[in-house]
């Protein structure tokens, strides 16, 4: 193979991360070329509706994956939490990039969480955001906001927010990091699964997957493929408010975990360990305590909030 087409979203900060995977993919393979090719996916064209009112599953992602399995790519860069729980059997992730920091970011006006004044209006897209920052501070005013990192970035320089959430890895790809007011502690907001990581996907069962296998990067693809089995098993998408996020040390993975009603007033949270070669069984086991905890009611309550509101918009 002399060249290998990338798909990727056409965000700066999703050529950014493309561009690194090629840097690595010529590091190790000199003798290959790489071209990137932008794809405009669902959630790239509709920036003025919230993202549970356009759909629950690979928003970002669903039309670069049409893509590859059409042969108009040969691999995709996605960040590894937009993907769907379930993928489609006609393709494999080649590849999980060792993880920049999962947690999410403040980025305010006036300091860190604590420190924003009653009724401060906060900006996010995510119902996992909004549901813990109001369990945190009920007082605060969560509103809507979308577009890539940029954009929402300059809407915080207007009168509208006095603070946006926004995830950690982003900004420091974009060596942005100082405008982190506070990496919010996961005792706060816990983050969603795969955040932080990237996820190279391309064909199963094709010889390139082992060009890319010099990317990936074994803690990291345990520890989001047991996040991924714990939303999985939950049937959780972007309309409900789940974190999880999952630890390697010394071979062990900590996992913890969180379910919550969409308004943050109730709010189920989990941990536990083990062995890092049981990520799966770890995965199910974290499921098993959040639905023996209420979670199915709060996941079913928010399923039929948002189903409900899209048909009020509607």
């Amino acid at each position: 193979m002399k060249e290998i087409v990338v798909g990727s979203r056409g965000s700066e900060l999703a050529l950014r991360q493309a561009h690194w995977v090629v840097s690595r993919i010529i590091e190790a393979y000199p003798d290959i070329s790489c071209r990137i090719e932008v794809i405009k996916t669902t959630g790239d064209r509709i920036i003025d509706s919230p993202l549970a009112a356009i759909g629950d599953k690979g928003l970002f992602v669903k039309e670069i994956e049409l893509a590859l399995i059409n042969g108009e790519i040969d691999i995709a860069v996605h960040s590894a939490k937009d993907l769907p729980s379930d993928m489609d059997e006609r393709l494999s992730i080649a590849a999980y990039t060792e993880r920049e920091d999962p947690r999410d970011a403040l980025v305010s006006k006036s300091g860190k969480l604590s420190e924003l004044p009653i009724g401060a209006s906060v900006g996010t897209s995510s119902a996992r955001r909004r549901a813990q920052i109001l369990h945190y501070r009920p007082d605060l005013n969560i509103r809507d906001l979308r577009g890539n990192l940029d954009t929402r970035l300059r809407k915080l320089c207007g009168p509208d927010y006095d603070a946006i959430i926004l995830a950690c890895a982003g900004l420091r790809r974009m060596n942005l990091e100082s405008r982190i007011s506070e990496a919010i502690p996961m005792n706060i907001s816990i983050p969603a699964a795969g955040q932080g990581a990237l996820a190279v996907q391309c064909r199963a069962g094709e010889h390139i997957a082992d060009i890319l296998s010099s990317l990936d990067h074994p803690q990291t693809r345990r520890c989001v493929c047991s996040e991924r089995t714990v939303i999985a098993a939950l049937e959780a998408g972007c309309r409900t408010p789940v974190g999880v996020n999952g630890r390697e040390s010394d071979d062990i993975i900590a996992l913890d975990a969180m379910v919550a009603s969409v308004d943050g007033s109730r709010m189920i949270r989990k941990s536990l360990s083990g062995s890092a070669d049981d990520w799966e069984d770890i995965g199910r086991r974290m499921a098993d305590e959040l639905r023996d905890a209420g979670a199915e009611d709060l996941l079913e309550e928010a399923r039929y909030g948002a189903t409900n509101d899209i048909g009020a918009a509607g």
